[in-house]
């Protein structure tokens, strides 16, 4: 009887290089988009792209390490990482730097940590965790309301400051439930369960319902001064853009155009053809970790890959649909482009995990 045995290969040379592109990419948009508010912030047009390209050169070595890694050695410290997430999110509450009205930073030296960033990786790999451990027994209404559970500490922790990113860990998280769970009519009571929790979690606050006011008409309201500006970058970029550094909403008319609202720069200085592309190679990317999935050797490889798909996934469609006013701002960056040290290093970690997870495959052997 032919018995399958998961062997050693080399890493999915695609998947790297499509990482690549995302990277260059992101630092020349970067570079283009920030050179305006570093020189008039900063005396030094650069300085957003050197602290990026510092953040990108650390996140690179992390990817490489961490893809020469065996993922099953790494996922044996899931419990640890959530552990380290929890306490890391607890200590924003008490001791965070706030910056725009918002305190999600930790501050290390002279160097700045965003813990909720580091809160997605610790989900992806306690959540592929918790399923190798539920071989079998990843079926019905109790084993979602586990799961749901497992999450809803760190969720109500990164919540409390940071809901865009709390939205994306309840959506890797139900991604995972879906690929694991063969059965589809338990996700309309999960859908539903998940529409209540969303209503009463924004009525909580004042600020979250005036965004859904802001998103249906932004031009009556002071704080849709952002939206509009980044859909006149957007319209006026036209099929083939203004030309690369030639924008001119970055130039003050969008606030902090390097980080959520970088797209609508994109769009401006290439137009819908520079978009394209790029979200061409999102696409592309999400296809290599689908493909990387469907071979993992064992659940717990393909939980990696998957969740990874699906941060990716969420992230870039809900900054895209948030730029173009598609839904209510949640303050969520693109994956590579917008600014960011923290979230480029986390990223290129999670494509090392992935890239380890593709280094091995099944074999049929005798």
């Amino acid at each position: 009887m032919p018995l399958r045995k998961p062997v050693e290969k080399k890493a999915d040379g695609a998947l790297f290089i499509l990482v690549l592109i995302l990277v260059v990419l992101g630092l020349v948009i970067l570079y283009s988009t920030s050179a305006y508010n570093g020189r008039v912030k900063f005396h030094d047009s650069a300085y957003y792209f050197k602290k990026q390209l510092f953040a990108t050169a650390l996140g690179m070595m992390a990817m490489y390490l961490v893809s020469r890694i065996d993922y099953h050695r790494l996922v044996n410290l899931a419990p640890f990482c959530y552990a380290g997430a929890l306490v890391l999110s607890t200590a924003v509450l008490f001791f965070g730097q706030e910056y725009n009205g918002s305190k999600r930073w930790l501050a290390l030296g002279p160097l700045s940590f965003q813990p909720s960033e580091f809160a997605k990786l610790a989900v992806i790999l306690f959540l592929a965790y918790r399923m190798e451990k539920s071989t079998g027994k990843t079926t019905g209404i109790w084993f979602m309301c586990k799961v749901m559970l497992w999450l809803l500490p760190i969720v109500g922790l990164v919540g409390t400051n940071n809901l865009s990113t709390a939205i994306i860990i309840l959506g890797i998280g139900v991604i995972l439930i879906f690929v694991s769970n063969p059965k589809y009519l338990q996700f309309i009571g999960l859908g539903a369960g998940g529409i209540a929790f969303m209503g009463i979690f924004l009525a909580m606050e004042s600020y979250r319902l005036e965004r859904l006011a802001v998103w249906r008409d932004p031009e009556n309201f002071e704080k849709g001064f952002q939206t509009i500006q980044g859909l006149y970058a957007i319209g006026s970029g036209g099929i083939f853009g203004q030309g690369l550094g030639s924008s001119m909403q970055k130039l003050g008319f969008v606030p902090e155009a390097q980080n959520d609202m970088i797209f609508s720069i994109i769009c401006e200085e290439t137009g819908l053809a520079g978009a394209f592309l790029v979200m061409v190679v999102f696409a592309l990317l999400l296809w290599r970790l689908m493909v990387v999935s469907t071979h993992a050797p064992d659940l717990m490889g393909a939980m990696i890959a998957v969740g990874i798909m699906g941060h990716m996934a969420i992230q870039v469609i809900l900054n895209i649909a948030v730029v173009t006013n598609t839904i209510p701002n949640t303050g969520i960056t693109l994956p590579f482009i917008s600014y960011g040290g923290t979230s480029v290093l986390f990223l290129l970690s999670e494509m090392g995990l992935a890239l380890s997870v593709s280094r091995h495959k099944k074999q049929m052997r005798a």
